[in-house]
């Protein structure tokens, strides 16, 4: 059977853009549809704005810290429209560019969205277009909880997009996300409210990041607030009250605010696919009581197996639409896989293992491989040992500050094999990149122990913890 196109790929980010150029460079004819800007939610509402604005806020505790230094400051600002407009414009030079790097590859673009007529076909504009292979590549969306006034909340994708900023902004969830704009709003001058469902953010990662990360975050200023149960939104003349109940309190809580971020978590984007048409398999949404997005329940997603396949043999799906691990570089690593298995005559599988990540709050924390709870669930308390580390870093010795770093390794002590490395602190990202590839590796606590360290240095207590 004659095809139009030996790829068709559905969604233009992180995880699109990696295969289909991947694929287009063994001689496969590729095209690819995307009805937003191209780059996916990363380049436009995510990583790369969101970092922006990481660093704009940074420069608020830089000032402060000067004065520990010598350094004489005088009044200083923040122009928001300034900050966003420049943004914005970085976002979309950012597009171009990889709009031109598809040009470059060869697979030709379509700037709307495609839906899936079949396991062969999909339909672009009205049109029809057969492919031998057919990637979805869709991405996520933020979600929102299904409480009565939420139309009033924004999300993550329009905060990029606020005119003025908030003087107030009252943040819902406990997330990475919730708790980087959290940091960010605070450090560009905004108060800030944080409600938690539980009483500690970053449900999943290692204990001694959640705890560092929170109570640096209490001690800087920003209004934490625990076991939360919400109600609802009201809009009032003077702003938007937030209606919640605290644990043990009778009577409801409110906070008035000018802005309201929806920061509970992200969904796979599926609705309006067409996955029906095509028998796509979709896994995790009997739960109704959940909120929903686009008709789907938001812990659903595209099941797939090792080569992200999925139960239709032509049709494949990579990044956060299977909402395995949902982070830019794994939809990368998924979409070349792919590409290298179907196309480059390299049949392989992505390893969803020993996957470093960050949260860019103030204070930074970055972790790879299993926390310490984990470990000693897998590994039973007897067969685990901790080596930890906190400390007033160097650079505050002079400004006075009280803040902390920590550093933390989880050994199995049977093998004195690294299982886990944490760490909360300025360039925490920066340092637990180069020492995931140590923990890939199988990297010991001994092999650690023999590393000579860089003096004087933070990443240096990694190999000094006893």
């Amino acid at each position: 059977m004659t095809f139009d196109y030996d790829l068709f790929v559905i969604g233009a980010g992180s995880g699109g853009l990696a295969a289909s150029k991947r694929a287009a460079s063994y001689g496969a004819k590729v095209a690819i549809a995307e009805g937003d800007l191209v780059g996916g939610t990363c380049v436009i509402r995510g990583c790369i704005p969101k970092k922006l604005m990481v660093y704009a806020s940074k420069f608020s505790h830089l000032f402060e810290d000067a004065a520990g230094y010598g350094w004489t400051l005088g009044e200083r600002s923040l122009n928001w429209e300034h900050l966003m407009t420049t943004i914005d414009k970085e976002v979309h030079r950012l597009s171009q560019l990889h709009i031109g790097f598809l040009g470059k590859a060869g697979v030709e673009l379509f700037k709307s969205r495609a839906t899936l007529v079949d396991p062969h076909t999909v339909e672009v504009d009205g049109k029809r277009y057969s492919a031998d292979k057919i990637l979805i590549a869709v991405g996520g969306e933020a979600i929102k909880p299904n409480l009565p006034g939420m139309e009033h909340a924004i999300t993550s994708r329009e905060i990029f997009l606020l005119k003025e900023q908030p003087k107030h902004i009252v943040i819902i969830g406990a997330g990475y996300i919730a708790v980087e704009f959290a940091c960010i709003m605070h450090g560009l001058g905004s108060k800030v409210s944080l409600l938690l469902r539980g009483d500690r953010i970053l449900k999943g990662f290692d204990d001694d990041i959640r705890v560092g990360i929170q109570d640096a975050m209490s001690h800087h200023g920003i209004n934490i607030i625990t076991n939360v149960t919400g109600k609802g939104i009201e809009q009032t003349p003077e702003g938007l009250k937030v209606v919640f109940t605290e644990k043990g309190k009778d009577a409801d809580t409110t906070l008035t605010a000018d802005q309201v971020l929806a920061a509970i978590g992200r969904a796979p984007l599926l609705g309006k696919l067409g996955l029906e048409n095509a028998g796509v398999k979709v896994v995790n949404c009997e739960d109704e009581d959940l909120p929903r997005l686009h008709g789907y329940s938001v812990n659903c997603a595209i099941e797939v197996d090792e080569y992200s396949r999925t139960n239709q043999p032509h049709i494949f799906a990579v990044g956060d639409c299977t909402n395995r691990i949902n982070l830019t570089p794994v939809a990368i690593g998924e979409g070349r896989a792919f590409a290298d298995t179907e196309f480059g005559n390299n049949r392989r599988v992505f390893n969803h293992e020993n996957v470093a990540s960050a949260v860019f709050t103030q204070p930074e924390a970055a972790t790879v491989g299993i926390s310490e709870a984990d470990a000693r669930k897998k590994l039973g308390d007897d067969n685990v040992q901790i080596y930890r580390a906190r400390f007033r870093p160097l650079f505050h010795s002079l400004t006075g500050a009280d803040e902390k770093v920590t550093v933390k390794l989880v050994i199995d002590k049977n093998t004195d094999r690294v299982l886990g490395a944490h760490m909360v602190g300025d360039y925490s990202a920066e340092v637990i990149q180069g020492i995931a590839i140590a923990v890939n590796m199988g990297a010991t606590k001994k092999d650690f122990d023999a590393t000579v360290g860089i003096h004087p240095s933070t990443a240096e207590e990694f190999v000094t913890l006893r």
